[in-house]
């Protein structure tokens, strides 16, 4: 598992490890040097360049253009070519950049002119311009530095390294500060920075690698992080598979889903569910959809209430929740005057965890009473466009601040809140939270939220905490995202590929 770290939780650990524990800062600026150093030489190798490649290094007067500088006068030593251009006004130069200014002097390094700077040509740069500490639109000179520098990109067909954040973005939020130069390759020191995770920032990361340069894991702890970064390790917490279980074993999921003419979505929260290990799936849904759900998955139950008979339907009800272990509720629901009564029938009576997504949250939206009945054991899975209904809030503004956004929601409400984009953030009533890196675009397809449903209610009935079940949740269907993605192609997934592709 990774941390990610805003850039004062960031600053705080760095200082933690320098001031308390006692590692000298140029001790961590050296290996930090040494991980940029070293992802130029891939960078070369790799673009068939080898030690012909000309690196430019352009610093910052800060501590991140002292890493430049150190990253450059390494790669000098190794047999490149390198140049460095100073940026800013060297009064303000950090103490830190005053030592790698000298060493670099001490070894010849050369350093460009304005002028020469404005004509150079070379194979990578290395942005050392500006690390997370930018904490204000970029303007003036700076600016200019950074337009010259695209154009050098652009004319040199370049490769850029991004050092520890590429020049622009902020560390916290992921805004672009004015303008922002995008990487190739970002590599950040010690944890991943919230922003880098999050777009805009994402977008101009490139290939982001951390790079363990020394931080101390108490500094970590006492400067607290930002959120969790689940990986491919972490799939070993997934529940492991009885030997002598049975389908009882391995959970009961209700499936409340689906209308007249809306089968589809039933089908896929269940075919979830299975896909993630789930020991019985029973869809409970109108007479319409029984024979096409038991022609398309016959290893569900399939369960039927009239919504024209309230009585009998509230006996239905009650009766399928009790023999629940967990229930997702909301695909295909549609929006009749039923959907709220059947709604607040389940919120009411069910003692078992509950996913609801889909129609189940735009009934809770344009109902808002329903809030009353959410507890801890109910994860909420909306797209920004729900959730700007649940919240009114525009989405253009749940973008700018997804973290606060369903941090704020949990912390109200109480649910596990899974506020879904392209990158799906994950928070519970206690500040938890995780920022999701798995998945691709090929999964913006009808029914892949669905599916989504049906793992996390999957991952309940194997026994998962909400909040864990929720995130894990979120980072199996990614990852079944991406290896559709490898098997059908970038716009060839379906929701069954993904569904078929969970835990592979």
């Amino acid at each position: 598992m990774n941390y990610a770290v805003t850039a004062q939780q960031m600053k705080a650990v760095d200082q933690n490890t320098i001031r308390e524990i006692g590692i000298p800062s140029m001790v961590l600026m050296e290996r930090a040097a040494l991980a940029v150093a070293k992802t130029a030489e891939r960078m070369a190798a790799e673009r068939g360049w080898g030690k012909n490649a000309h690196i430019l290094a352009v610093c910052g007067t800060g501590n991140n253009g002292a890493d430049g500088v150190a990253a450059g006068r390494i790669l000098q030593e190794r047999g490149y070519e390198v140049s460095l251009f100073f940026a800013g006004n060297a009064q303000y130069d950090s103490e830190e950049m005053k030592h790698q200014k000298r060493i670099a002097k001490n070894l010849n390094v050369p350093k460009l002119s304005a002028e020469e700077y404005e004509n150079a040509d070379c194979d990578i740069i290395l942005d050392a311009l500006f690390g997370i500490g930018l904490g204000r639109d970029i303007t003036g000179e700076y600016r200019k530095v950074l337009e010259i520098l695209e154009r050098i990109r652009e004319r040199c067909d370049a490769g850029v390294i991004a050092v520890d954040t590429p020049s622009g973005i902020h560390g916290s939020t992921g805004e672009i500060m004015g303008a922002a130069l995008a990487a190739d390759v970002t590599v950040t020191f010690g944890y991943p920075k919230t922003g880098l995770l999050l777009y805009p920032g994402k977008k101009y990361v490139g290939k982001l690698e951390v790079a363990d340069i020394g931080f101390s894991k108490i500094s970590l702890l006492k400067s607290g992080w930002d959120a969790k970064v689940l990986t491919p390790e972490d799939l070993s917490k997934l529940p492991k598979r009885q030997e002598d279980g049975n389908k009882g074993t391995f959970g009961k999921v209700l499936v409340i889903a689906g209308s007249r003419g809306m089968s589809g979505a039933a089908y896929f929260t269940a075919l979830g569910a299975y896909r993630t290990g789930a020991g019985l799936v029973k869809i409970l849904t109108v007479p319409e959809n029984r024979t096409v759900l038991q022609t398309q998955l016959p290893e569900a139950i399939v369960s039927c209430y009239d919504p024209d008979e309230e009585e009998t339907m509230q006996t239905i009800l009650e009766k399928e929740c009790a023999w629940a272990d967990v229930i997702a509720a909301g695909p295909g629901l549609g929006q009749d005057a039923y959907t709220e009564y059947l709604l607040e029938t389940v919120l009411s009576d069910a003692y078992v965890p509950i996913v609801l997504d889909a129609d189940g949250l735009n009934c809770v939206a344009s109902h808002p009473y329903l809030t009353r009945y959410f507890t801890e054991n109910i994860i909420i899975t909306p797209h920004m466009g729900e959730m700007s209904r649940l919240t009114s809030v525009p989405a253009a503004d749940l973008k700018k601040a997804p973290l606060e956004e369903a941090r704020a929601y949990s912390a109200r409400y109480g649910t596990v809140c899974v506020l879904k984009d392209a990158v799906t953030v994950i928070t519970d009533k206690d500040g938890g939270t995780w920022i999701n890196q798995s998945g691709c675009s090929a999964m913006a397809k009808g029914g892949s939220g669905d599916v989504l449903t049906g793992v996390i209610a999957g991952l309940l009935a194997r026994g998962m905490e909400c909040a864990e079940a929720a995130a894990f949740g979120v980072y199996v269907h990614g990852r079944a995202g991406e290896y559709a993605a490898d098997k059908f192609g970038e716009n060839g997934v379906l929701a069954t590929n993904l569904a078929d592709s969970i835990l592979k």
